[in-house]
């Protein structure tokens, strides 16, 4: 094959069987060059490595600003508290957790990190104040919403904080102060942390350093999570909106009124947009226009919707809980012992629900709907934060602390 470049080499036979290969100029050039070339490719490569590893990390921040399914768990099977954590100061906000650890949120502003598997004490972190939106974790950190509270008279002065605690210490990374505290849930995606604030403000912060990177004014309040899904962010409003807001730049893409306040995450699904409002109905849109594709309604105010494979899990306010398919057939309709504002934690098979007013989270057949397990908290459910998952081990926050369920180890098979 003709390459466009001639080579001139001898091979001759030297005492002892060696042979010595004498090369042409050209073909010493063309070896020179190479050698260049792969210890460029090197460093090439390395450079492309380090470039990867963020986006790795982004793509991880983006899987948790959803409802994650655990598989880790066999909620058919029987779970009992492998460990607990005493406090009289739990809140209605919702853990955040990572690959590893439980980080609580207390009354006064505090966060305390365990370890899920034996709920060892990492530290405990007090900042002041009070904690005013559920937190989120990544492998670098926590991210911790506070308030300090009310402007007394006239007076303005900043009441909201956000902050990120370091994983390991729980010491300060960064700190910005806000008008008005966020409320609901803190979401991260795409290196980005994003929140809604009680005077209509959608925040996006660089979850690195603290950044601003955007701020879209809408005007009417928020006490919902904000879900990024590709280069959108959905977020729910108190004025019954859902807003469709450009990941990088913040702008509003489309508003979809509803007349009911939208408080629960969106669910995602093949370019459609899934969510419950106060009015009583589910609504499913088309994520790229707002337009709407169906709605259905359930016997009162919708703060729970979810995907559990290729299906939506709804609880509607008057103890029902339902499963829809994505095309807005319901499957199912099963009664609880209770209303549900929590989000369920869903495997494969199967929901585990906290009804308010139980004594038990109650696991739920997603084929059918029927109750398969109960988790005894010894109480009555107080608090709307939802089921965690660190591993195996299934946290439950009550009133008095926080319930840490795995299966029972298995017996000793006799020698």
């Amino acid at each position: 094959m003709n390459c466009g470049l001639y080579v001139s080499n001898q091979i001759t036979q030297q005492p002892a069987g060696r042979f010595s290969i004498s090369l042409s100029k050209p073909m010493l050039t063309l070896l020179r060059n190479s050698a260049r070339i792969l210890k460029l490719g090197g460093l090439w490569l390395l450079a492309l490595t380090s470039l990867l590893a963020p986006i790795s990390a982004q793509t991880t921040e983006k899987a948790h600003g959803g409802v994650k399914q655990t598989e880790a768990v066999d909620f058919s099977q029987p779970l009992t508290i492998h460990w607990r954590y005493e406090s009289s100061l739990t809140l209605n906000l919702t853990p955040a957790v990572d690959d590893e650890r439980i980080y609580l949120p207390l009354a006064g502003g505090t966060i305390v990190s365990l370890m899920g598997a034996s709920g060892q004490l990492n530290w405990r972190s007090e900042m002041g104040g009070e904690l005013s939106a559920s937190p989120v974790a990544d492998q670098r950190g926590i991210y911790v919403a506070t308030e300090t509270g009310k402007p007394e008279g006239n007076a303005r002065r900043a009441t909201g904080a956000l902050r990120s605690l370091g994983r390991d210490g729980g010491v300060t990374q960064w700190m910005r102060t806000l008008a008005m505290p966020l409320r609901g849930g803190l979401s991260l995606g795409n290196g980005k942390l994003f929140g809604g604030a009680s005077d209509g403000k959608v925040y996006a912060f660089d979850s690195s350093n603290g950044e601003a990177r955007w701020t879209y004014d809408y005007g009417a309040p928020f006490n919902s999570r904000p879900v990024v899904s590709g280069s959108r962010v959905f977020i729910g409003s108190e004025d019954g909106g859902l807003l469709a807001l450009d990941e990088g730049t913040g702008k509003l893409l489309w508003r979809y009124r509803t007349k009911g306040a939208v408080r629960g995450a969106v669910a995602n699904g093949n370019d459609i947009v899934f969510f419950g409002s106060g009015d009583g109905y589910i609504y499913a849109l088309n994520a790229t226009s707002g337009r709407l594709i169906w709605r259905k309604r359930t016997g009162a105010g919708v703060e729970v919707v979810v995907r559990a494979g290729d299906a939506l899990l709804v609880a509607s306010l008057d103890n029902f809980a339902y499963k829809f398919s994505l095309t807005g057939t319901r499957l199912w309709k099963q009664r609880l012992p209770g209303r549900i504002s929590s989000q369920p934690l869903v495997t494969l098979r199967a929901a585990l629900f906290m009804p308010f007013s139980s004594a038990s989270g109650v696991v739920l057949d997603l084929r059918n709907g029927h109750q398969i397990n109960l988790l005894p908290t010894g109480e009555e459910i107080a608090t709307s934060a939802s089921p965690v998952a660190v591993g195996e081990v299934v946290l439950l926050t009550t009133e008095h602390g926080l319930l840490a369920f795995t299966q029972p180890r298995a017996a000793s098979l006799p020698k």
